[in-house]
């Protein structure tokens, strides 16, 4: 590690390296970037207004996007929480970083971007949802949920003490990291990875938020009663919201009478309800109590109740999303206060996508567009000019890369991603023009089969494998919802021989070996 030089040293070192462009900064250098990572779950790139507006506002993610860049075609490798945390980290795919799935436990003894950045001179942590079983490592920080973590009082784990903190979990982790900065060396750049649990299910929202969204009837997505011909993968989930949404777990009918049982009522009124404090509970039952009446009384079937279902989970899913605007709306604020945007690094993004109702679902984990893809925009006032709209794709395993690169330290050479920095500081740079994706989690939650697959600017091919052998086709241009596989269409046969040849040299580019 390099010595820390005299601050005017550093200063004419810091401006030369800039003006010629070659980000050769002194990661010890007080003046170097510092990042924020802001990354949700489960948030869907249809429910930041900066991609489409009809279903909620979020100024202040737009923000983001406004004073800084907004991606249009971003992607995961793996729509899965664990995995897409490990890819995060790593800089490669789920087969070589190991986390391939939710069960298996993440190996933190591995090299990640954060270890880096600590070793070369950034104050490290990480705050919020960890969801990777393993103690973390190369913080030197860490407040982390357990497991999934709580809405509603959530116990943390505090530098490897247990700790209950009172609150609503979207305010507390934000909370917790605006507190963390406050406090940092301030000789020192930091990296903190602020990591929220919204908007994953149960989406229970925030109390104070309970008005937001009532009397709205929210659009009904074209393919939500997609029948699935021609798609087996597709028909045999287990994520649909007329048939798998569960009408206590996740739409909150818990009624006193116990009338609604459902197979998850015990852990959503024992797990769930149960540990919020009274005034909690007292603003919660106020107004849960009508909706539940009005539910139990109208006796829904049917398409009817399966339409019910659907406008009860986007009106708690928005809550959530609203929450987590609002918050990001706290940090920006902050970093203004304290002087500290122009030369932050903020990115924000989700761990992966997620069906808002699309072919009637909810949940991720398909290679489809709607949990492939993940809203990502990013802003770095000092660098990065405002307004940007990038259109090239860009994964999840490109973000370790990018921030070594953006703050001046090399790239690990086993780590698989690209670096961004080109396209954020408008470089000219030969970008890729295919993607790679791979799904292992089956037999598992939701059921969704085993597969991996290509995505070009055009085109789709998918291979289902293991528990059924079955191959999709989409083109993209004509058919951007997929619901028509067109894998033995006779005019698509030329295009369709072409994506096998380059699916097959992905794989050995990753190395993915078998399966």
């Amino acid at each position: 590690m390099n010595k820390i030089l005299p601050t005017a040293i550093q200063g004419t070192l810091l401006m030369w390296s800039l003006m010629l462009g070659c980000q050769n900064v002194d990661a010890q250098d007080a003046d170097a970037p510092n990042i924020i990572f802001i990354m949700t779950d489960d948030h869907s790139y249809q429910t930041l207004s900066a991609y489409q507006d009809h279903l909620i506002e979020t100024p202040n993610l737009d923000r983001i996007a406004h004073e800084g860049v907004l991606f249009s075609n971003s992607f995961v490798s793996n729509s899965i929480c664990a995995p897409s945390r490990a890819v995060l980290l790593t800089g490669k795919h789920s087969h070589l970083n190991g986390q391939i799935d939710n069960r298996v436990r993440f190996d933190s003894t591995q090299n990640t971007f954060v270890k880096e950045l600590q070793a070369g001179g950034y104050q490290t942590a990480v705050i919020g949802k960890w969801h990777l079983k393993s103690q973390p490592m190369g913080f030197d920080h860490y407040e982390v949920l357990i497991g999934q973590g709580n809405y509603y009082n959530s116990d943390f784990i505090e530098n490897g003490e247990r700790v209950r903190s009172e609150g609503y979990v979207t305010d507390v982790i934000t909370d917790k990291s605006l507190g963390w900065i406050e406090q940092r060396n301030e000789e020192k750049p930091f990296c903190l990875l602020l990591h929220h649990k919204a908007t994953h299910r149960i989406w229970m929202p925030d109390t104070t938020l309970f008005q937001e969204f009532e009397g709205v009837e929210f659009p009904v997505p074209s393919t939500f009663f997609d029948d699935y011909s021609g798609r087996q993968a597709a028909a045999e989930q287990e994520m649909s919201i007329a048939n798998h949404m569960d009408l206590v777990w996740d739409n909150k009918m818990l009624d006193s009478a116990g009338t609604v049982q459902t197979q998850l009522r015990d852990p959503y009124e024992n797990r769930m309800y149960s540990r919020m404090d009274p005034d909690q509970k007292a603003a919660w039952d106020k107004y849960y109590d009508p909706l539940i009446k009005e539910f139990t009384e109208s006796d829904l079937t049917g398409k009817e109740l399966a339409l019910w279902k659907y406008q009860r989970y986007m009106n708690d899913y928005l809550k959530c999303v609203r929450s987590v605007d609002n918050n990001v709306g706290r940090v920006l604020d902050y970093l203004d206060e304290a002087g500290l945007a122009e030369n932050t690094i903020l990115v924000y993004t989700s761990d992966q996508g997620f069906y808002m109702g699309e072919h009637g679902w909810f949940d991720k984990r398909f290679m489809y567009e709607e949990s492939f893809r993940t809203p990502l925009v990013m802003r770095w006032p000092a660098q990065v000019e405002p307004g940007g709209f990038i259109e090239e794709m860009v994964q999840n395993i490109d973000h370790a890369p990018t921030l070594l690169d953006l703050v001046g330290l090399p790239i690990p050479e086993d780590m698989q991603g690209e670096s961004m920095k080109p396209l954020l500081l408008k470089q000219p740079v030969d970008w890729r023009n295919e993607l790679y994706y791979h799904y292992y989690e089956f037999p598992g939650a939701h059921a969704v089969k085993k597969h991996y697959g290509i995505r070009t600017e055009h085109h789709k091919l998918i291979h289902f494998y293991d528990h059924i052998d079955q191959w999709e086709f989409y083109d993209l241009q004509k058919d951007s919802v997929e619901m028509n596989n067109l894998i033995d269409d006779p005019g698509y046969q030329e295009i369709i021989k072409d994506l096998r040849i380059r699916l097959t040299a992905l794989r050995e580019k990753y190395q993915v070996g078998e399966g």
